[in-house]
């Protein structure tokens, strides 16, 4: 075991005294040691119920022979931390809990570890530690919130965004937002619909790091309680049999990682996760492996923000093994740590809800939820999540208002600056440029609840949250920051936007365009701190702003 080299032989009597302060005996020296990282904290819904599921961990942990110890991590709230300074921080933590698994794993020699997560950033950043990592390791996602119910309407999170925007637009007073602020999270759990959190969570049950089912159970269902009991009992059969995450994962397991994204309609986020996870692991996943898998595939589930339905929705209707179902023509066999292959729980599934999951000659939309933009406003590629937008925005064309920061949009938007027709620019919000990348979940809300979600188009090298929707444009490559195009657009410049040709296009002269290029002037926020070291290694957001 790798522990022994903590716990073995006369020589390391020094750490086994250690070990014994921490109350180990004689007998537990000769079992694993499995890690349990543990993203629990008191200020995030999503998280703040994680301990419940590592007392179960820990309880299968010791009834399959191993020792657990648990050790905490960080954990951002993308929608506390959104519309200010702190949303910098939130792709920056995807690193560092990376780096801080990898740190407790190896500096204390564990045998395998367990990541317990849920919200955006968490689940990815365990994700790369598991690749930095070959070792036999799993993943327990702590499950969606319930959705919120006020007047007989569903409602969560982006509920509440846009119904600030309607009180911009005069369509509602103070009381009906507070009402909704009040009743659209109505406790533990990530955000309900299928926004980052719940994607990923379904994600790593594909790419078979967590138990079948795990993906899609509610934080308040028992079944999730149980599930981590077994995910307790499975980690230490994997250290038993020497099966690591190398083992489990490989190249074909991220192809159809992205073939079941683009059949739920999943987060524009994972085409930075996707491709920063795979590159932990030895592969290279590109954005046009995203865009080729996206005309292949059909999105044949219509979750909040896209569509009417629910994380519950999609668990009630067969969850992630239903979804296998459907696409199991187009799967690639994989092994998971259930001990049955992909192929296996694909086809021995079934739907249980045909109005939830449809079949694929029966989809929502014939592509797939993401699309990947080129042309020469972003040569290397920016994001749309299609699956989101209405028919009158998939082809668009219109005049520019550029915003060098996401706050000065906002400003314009909510003082009704932003007419219908308009294309919002917002730059200088990139890996590097803003520092950190952060989400526009504000102004694509401001615009969708003033009703101008039809009019106007906004295009940025930042990112959007997983609750976005209509035509919002982002991951824009190469990023203002590093002089991409963008950084050239002037106001009233006219773009044009047409997803289903897959073309972004500044519509100036190539020669009006290098030569704007020669007098860019770059904004530079002088960051310090954690900041100052992200900018020196991170990488475009087209290589999944992984750092180098």
């Amino acid at each position: 075991m790798r522990s022994d080299q903590i716990k073995s032989g006369l020589e390391k009597a020094p750490s086994r005294s250690l070990l014994r302060a921490t109350g180990l005996t004689d007998e537990q020296m000769k079992k694993p040691f499995v890690g349990i990282a543990n993203s629990w904290n008191e200020i995030v819904p999503g998280h703040i119920h994680l301990n419940r599921l590592v007392d179960e961990i820990k309880k299968g942990i010791v009834e399959a022979g191993g020792v657990p110890f648990v050790f905490g991590v960080p954990a951002v709230c993308d929608g506390i931390a959104m519309g200010h300074k702190g949303m910098r921080y939130s792709l920056v933590s995807r690193e560092t809990i990376a780096d801080c698994c990898e740190i407790m794993v190896e500096a204390h020699a564990l045998d395998g570890w367990v990541g317990v997560t849920n919200c955006d950033k968490v689940t990815p950043g365990m994700l790369i530690a598991a690749g930095r990592m070959n070792i036999p390791t799993m993943m327990l996602t702590g499950g969606a919130m319930e959705v919120g119910v006020k007047d007989g309407k569903n409602l969560d999170l982006q509920s509440i965004f846009e119904a600030i925007g309607e009180y911009q637009a005069g369509k509602v007073d103070e009381s009906y937002v507070t009402g909704i602020e009040c009743a659209a999270c109505p406790g533990e759990g990530s955000c309900s619909g299928l926004f980052t959190a719940n994607t990923m969570a379904c994600l790593t049950e594909v790419l078979g790091l967590s138990l079948t089912g795990c993906g899609t159970s509610l934080a308040v269902d028992d079944k999730k309680l149980k599930i981590a009991r077994e995910t307790g009992h499975k980690i230490v059969e994997l250290i038993k049999k020497n099966i690591t995450s190398h083992d489990i994962i490989d190249l074909k397991s991220f192809r159809n990682a992205i073939k079941v994204d683009m059949a739920i309609g999943g987060s524009t986020n994972t085409a930075l996760h996707i491709p920063a996870i795979a590159k932990s692991f030895g592969y290279s996943i590109s954005l046009d492996e995203f865009d080729s898998i996206s005309k292949q595939i059909s999105h044949i589930t219509s979750l909040r923000p896209s569509g009417p339905y629910s994380i519950r929705d999609l668990d009630n209707a067969g969850g992630v093994p239903a979804i296998l179902y459907r696409l199991k023509d187009h799967l690639e066999d994989t092994p998971t740590v259930n001990g049955r292959s992909l192929m296996d729980i694909a086809a021995k599934s079934s739907v249980l809800d045909d109005a939830v999951i449809r079949s694929l000659d029966n989809p929502f939309h014939s592509e797939g939820g993401i699309a990947v933009l080129k042309g020469n406003l972003a040569p290397k590629g920016a994001i749309v999540k299609q699956a989101a937008v209405s028919e009158k925005m998939m082809k668009f064309k219109g005049a520019a208002i550029v915003f060098d920061s996401e706050q000065d949009a906002i400003d314009s938007i909510t003082a009704g600056n932003v007419k219908a027709g308009s294309v919002v620019v917002i730059r200088y919000e990139g890996p590097k440029g803003a520092p950190g990348m952060p989400e526009m979940l504000s102004p694509t809300s401001l615009i969708a609840g003033m009703g101008l979600g039809d009019s106007v188009a906004l295009i940025t090298d930042g990112r959007f949250s997983g609750a976005t929707r209509g035509g919002s444009i982002g991951h824009v490559s190469p990023e203002a920051f590093n002089c991409g195009p963008i950084a050239a657009v002037n106001n009233g410049d006219i773009i044009e936007i047409n997803i289903p040709e897959r073309k972004l296009t500044l519509c100036i002269s190539d020669e009006e365009l290098t030569e704007r290029m020669k007098h860019i002037t770059v904004l530079d926020r002088k960051p310090i701190g954690v900041l100052k070291k992200y900018r020196e290694l991170v990488q475009d957001a087209s290589e999944g702003a992984y750092l180098e």
